[in-house]
């Protein structure tokens, strides 16, 4: 059938087929009535092949956002919008939106003929920036309810809750960094990531503290990001959210950044200006739950489309959520289309998986008879596992140049190893374990830390099982657990030296680096996502130095291969002494790819200044001191090696040569030779 002419709109005479038209017309004037009628919904265009629907039905289309939501496109002539949305429950479903009063009958969608459950249809004269929503009708129990289009590319801004048409033309300007991008995303490469939440980086005070927009942003951020030596920005979820206090984890448009801050393309923009000035992008996102708004993807056709139908499986008791049924077709399309579009439409270069162990456990966050076993009576949720090993081996296969990161927080084996070994299949994994050990540790006055220097010591027991990252992130400066320098003991002049002391380690311990914004300032107080980060306290001395140190850390980081080649490796790294738990002080080696690359670190977590402290050394010759965290610099005291040492021709910690060094206090050194 011809684009535009609809079965009811004509008459059959006879039998015979012909139609009556009004009398009178011309044929120009039949043929604009017949293609381009003012409140008429089509349903001869599509833009699923029988290609799409087999692997729809197979649960392996992984580009669904071509396919489904709205695509404004001219067919036969004809300007218009095409709709399409998976409901397969429904016994109607009608378009509705501003460009028809909102009226929920007027814009029927047909039904596709495969049994997919897919609905779809033309409406001409609908294009770019039209607000809309389904009108769905439940064949259970005569369910009525609006929803959001799950693949809008464009949403309103919040309460306000309609899709938008829109499409994502935009002229990228990073070739360079696309064509260049594996060497920066290496596993071998350098990452010190500076993790930020959108609204609450900087606001404009003399507008009422409004957010920056995307645009804003690419003006501000980029240039603090570059000057401070970060390798990549982790941006908390920009897909559009509900509640602010949120941070973005409840995610409702999993194709739309929010727009809160603008456009599409206005992202794009951003994300463009950080790869031409060489920084990286990673994304959060969050495909272990979602929020119950009914105009969202809860009981979206009247049916548990979604997410489970039974509670214990279904809702997450921690966040009053629901959580994804992945053992539907349906939801493995849905939620790998959406990490496949933020990668090929956004040109992002990583994802970080928000909760992973709530997904992997059935029992996460549960009691007793809160959860249903596996189908072996394990605890382990098995589709959630399947699910994790497609979405990293898909995405992998068609960018082998990002990374997938997962935040999870358990001693689940092989999360960072490839699928074929048994592995989920990320390339890295947030450190929970360390972080939580190492913070414990700092926390004590130091004349109780030589009790606990095992907190700092266990870490290398299992630092090469996984490719880890070193995350200091948001969680830990929210909820009443205070800011980095809050948690740090003694007077003020000690939590500063502590936390430059924290800050050191974590650079020299193998494993990437990921700092929470803020915390290189050294902020007192707790993180609030409803105001900027105290840019004020950078007109005093310990913030500035603190500032100068992180910078100075990226600097040292980026330009010594020993310090980031082989993180995941155990020959990039060893003990020169981890048993002197009496005095609190820690020293290794850290080992590139070639001996003249070798950085020896020594940390003193005791506010003692120790003199002479032998430290055995591989070679003999000068060892430059190249940091100091006491550096007057970061107004600390200023007590040093005078830039380094000459190593002595007498052994000690079994190695033929030594060092003998004043350890500042709360100190930590890098030396490397001459």
């Amino acid at each position: 059938m011809p684009l535009g002419v609809k079965e009811t709109g004509m008459k059959k005479k006879n039998g015979s087929g012909a139609s009556k038209l009004s009398p009178g017309l011309s044929f120009s004037q039949i043929k604009e009535k017949i293609t381009r009628p003012q409140s008429s919904v089509y349903h001869d265009t599509s833009l699923l092949t029988d290609h799409d629907i087999y692997h729809y039905k197979e649960g392996t289309h992984f580009r669904l956002y071509e396919k489904l939501g709205s695509h404004p496109m001219t067919r036969q002539g004809v300007a218009g919008t095409y709709f399409a949305v998976m409901a397969p429950n429904a016994q109607a479903v009608y378009v509705m939106g501003d460009f028809n009063g909102w009226n929920k009958h007027s814009y029927p969608l047909a039904a596709r003929w495969d049994s997919s459950g897919i609905w779809e249809g033309f409406i001409p004269n609908v294009g770019q920036g039209a607000q809309y929503k389904f009108f769905i009708v439940s064949k259970e129990n005569g369910y009525q309810v609006d929803k959001r289009d799950p693949f809008a590319f464009y949403c309103e801004v919040p309460p306000r809750s309609a899709a938008i048409v829109w499409d994502l033309d935009y002229t990228w300007g990073d070739r360079e960094w696309m064509k260049e991008r594996h060497k920066f995303n290496d596993l071998r490469a350098p990452f010190c990531v500076y993790e930020l939440h959108f609204g609450s980086w900087r606001r404009k005070v003399e507008e009422n503290g409004r957010s920056l927009t995307y645009r804003e942003m690419a003006d501000e951020l980029i240039d603090y990001v570059k000057d401070m030596g970060f390798t990549h920005v982790e941006f908390m979820p920009l897909m559009a959210f509900p509640f602010e206090g949120s941070w973005g984890y409840q995610t409702v448009g999993y194709f739309a950044p929010t727009s809160r801050y603008g456009t599409p393309q206005d992202l794009m923009y951003l994300i463009d200006r950080f790869h031409q000035s060489g920084i990286g992008v990673i994304f959060d996102w969050v495909p272990s739950h979602f929020p119950s708004d009914e105009y969202g993807l809860a009981y979206f056709d009247g049916t548990h489309l979604f997410e489970h139908d039974d509670p214990r499986k279904g809702f997450h008791p921690d966040w009053s959520s629901y959580v994804y049924n992945y053992g539907r077709k349906e939801t493995i399309n849905f939620l790998i289309s959406s990490a496949m579009f933020w990668f090929d439409k956004y040109h992002i270069d990583g994802i970080r998986v928000d909760a992973v162990a709530s997904m992997i456990y059935l029992d996460y966050s549960r009691k007793e008879g809160e959860w249903v076993p596996n189908a072996f009576g394990g605890r382990e949720n098995l589709e959630a596992i399947e699910f994790l090993k497609k979405l990293n081996a898909v995405v992998y296969g068609a960018h082998k140049d990002v990374q997938m990161i997962a935040e999870e927080s358990t001693a689940w084996p092989m999360v960072s190893r490839p699928t074929y070994a048994g592995g989920l299949g990320f390339g890295m994994k947030w450190n929970m374990g360390w972080m939580h050990d190492t913070l414990e540790y700092f926390k004590k006055d130091p004349v109780y830390r030589k009790h606990h220097h095992n907190d700092l010591t266990f870490s290398m027991i299992y630092a090469f099982t996984e490719n880890f990252m070193l995350s200091l992130s948001h969680d830990e400066v929210v909820h009443g657990k205070g800011s980095l320098l809050r948690k740090m003991p003694g007077d003020d002049w000690q939590k500063y030296a502590n936390l430059r002391a924290l800050y050191a380690y974590m650079y020299g311990h193998p494993g990437k680096k990921l700092l929470f914004m803020g915390d290189e300032i050294a902020q007192w107080d707790e993180w609030n996502h409803d105001s900027s980060i105290d840019w004020h306290l950078l007109e005093y001395g310990p913030h500035r130095g603190m500032q100068r140190l992180v910078k100075d850390l990226n600097r040292v980081y980026r330009g010594e291969p020993a310090l980031y080649t082989n993180d995941f490796q155990q020959d990039g790294f060893e003990w020169i002494d981890c048993n002197d738990g009496n005095n609190s002080v820690l020293s290794f080696l850290r080992k590139g790819p070639s001996p003249r690359d070798t950085v020896v670190v020594v940390c003193n977590f005791t506010p003692v200044v120790r003199y002479d402290y032998k430290v055995g050394v591989p070679a003999g010759g000068f060892w430059r001191e190249i940091f100091n965290s006491d550096a007057k610099e970061y107004d600390g005291s200023g007590t040093g090696n005078c830039g380094g040492r000459e190593a002595w021709n007498s052994g000690w910690h079994g190695r033929p040569w030594s060092l003998s060094l004043t350890l500042p206090p709360l100190g930590v050194l890098f030396f490397k030779k001459a």
